[in-house]
């Protein structure tokens, strides 16, 4: 049996230098040019390049990614390790090459893709010569897809799409938009004729598919493959999603620690009140759990499948978006009136946790998996009393004790009177 915590030193000198290359480099770049990896100017390229290629350098440019796909890699327990830096930094995904959305879309081209639909859009992807979407949530059926009426219908060489989404995440800057239709998943560039993003909401956006004409290669996978497809991109995001959760808490654990020793309060510094040395304790557990969570998933995935690590997935997602609820929510508070502002990040970390709550499945859909799932494991007992149930085991446990008391009469009295103080006579 092999049970081991630590980090192999190799891979750990590498950890140390991109806590050190995102603090000194990435951080602020990212103060002063929001969004730079994003923005195809000449200048932001000019400012991004050199950080990406000494990235590329270390052997850590999309770091999702296989060997042969053109990642390093690692796998998921070691991606864990690096997003737990990474996620502390918004603008870092996209410097490394690992941003969502474009990560789950270029993990299901990478498996389902034709060659063709590798050079034309996963390579691309892969080097940031374009952005990608994944249109998937409708108005009336949220994520269900059981509820979807987006569809794709053949007309000779073409497939017309019809339908509304709802939440396209980074719809309105991509160059390709993945559309889940109810049979099949679609690659359609945002500027074909028909596709109408809303001017609102702004982030993630609300899109119109009306005759929609593709041609019949950009359907991605099998037709009536759309729910296999999903699955394998979502299980991926998910965990992911949860591995940067792991950096926003510790950022705001970070600032909730600091704060706490720096301020005083009714005589004495605000880190010797109780209720603020109980929000740092709880918080420090609640982050220790979630990251041992999540490392274990990853380890889970790295040894079989994102498939047979579904249940803990689900756990990861639904936890990591209550911790980094708790978290914030406390920091904000030993922040006071400054946690309200903008001048921190506090205040967008605690909004963004109810957007983790709800994106990639609403938090009640993978309860519901997790105690599906859980309960398999399960059988009703028989009768009346559980198998718990103290004085059906006792009577069976006296049965393993029958050749003693035959033996030695005086047990038997001694086992009566232990029965009787153990029901309080």
């Amino acid at each position: 049996m092999s049970w081991d915590f630590s980090t192999e030193p190799e891979f750990q000198e590498l950890l140390d230098w991109v806590k050190d290359f995102c603090k000194n480099e990435v951080e602020p770049l990212e103060l002063v040019f929001p969004y730079a990896p994003y923005v195809r100017d000449e200048k932001m390229r000019a400012l991004v390049k050199p950080l990406q290629d000494q990235i590329k350098a270390k052997g850590l440019w999309a770091v999702f990614l296989d060997e042969e796909l053109g990642g390093p890699g690692y796998g998921q327990l070691k991606l864990a390790l690096l997003n737990e830096v990474l996620g502390r930094y918004s603008m870092a995904p996209a410097l490394f090459g690992c941003q969502a959305p474009d990560t789950g879309n270029m993990e299901i081209l990478a498996a389902y893709g034709t060659e063709e639909q590798k050079k034309r859009w996963l390579y691309p992807l892969m080097n940031q010569e374009m952005f990608s979407a994944y249109s998937m949530t409708e108005p009336q059926g949220g994520s269900d897809p059981n509820l979807f009426t987006t569809k794709a219908v053949r007309d000779g060489e073409e497939w017309v799409i019809n339908g509304e989404k709802w939440y396209t995440s980074n719809g309105r800057n991509a160059d390709i938009l993945f559309v889940m239709c109810t049979n099949g998943i679609f690659i359609v560039p945002r500027k074909t004729p028909g596709v109408e993003i809303k001017d609102y909401p702004r982030t993630h956006n609300h899109i119109i598919y009306k005759d929609v004409r593709v041609p019949l290669d950009h359907l991605l996978g099998p037709e009536d493959g759309a729910k296999v497809l999903a699955q394998r991109r979502l299980g991926g995001g998910r965990i992911h999603h949860a591995m940067r959760a792991i950096a926003q808490c510790q950022r705001a654990f970070d600032m909730m620690c600091e704060r706490a020793l720096s301020r005083e309060s009714h005589g004495k510094v605000i880190a010797e009140h109780q209720m603020v040395q109980s929000a740092i304790a709880d918080s420090y557990a609640e982050i220790a759990q979630l990251r041992l969570l999540v490392l274990w998933t990853a380890w889970t995935i790295d040894n079989s499948s994102t498939q047979e690590a579904r249940t803990q997935i689900a756990m990861c997602k639904y936890t990591a978006a209550k911790v980094l609820r708790e978290v914030c929510y406390r920091a904000i508070h030993v922040l006071g009136s400054l946690g309200v502002t903008d001048l921190t990040p506090l205040q967008a970390m605690w909004a963004g946790a109810p957007t983790m709550s709800v994106m990639d499945g609403v938090d009640e859909v993978h309860k519901v998996t997790v105690s599906r799932n859980v309960l398999k494991g399960y059988e009703p007992h028989e009768g009346f009393w559980p198998t718990d149930y103290f004085p059906e085991k006792r009577a069976k446990a006296r049965e393993k004790f029958a050749a003693a008391f035959a033996a030695d009469p005086e047990l038997v009295g001694y086992a009566d009177y232990m029965e009787k103080r153990s029901r309080g006579h």
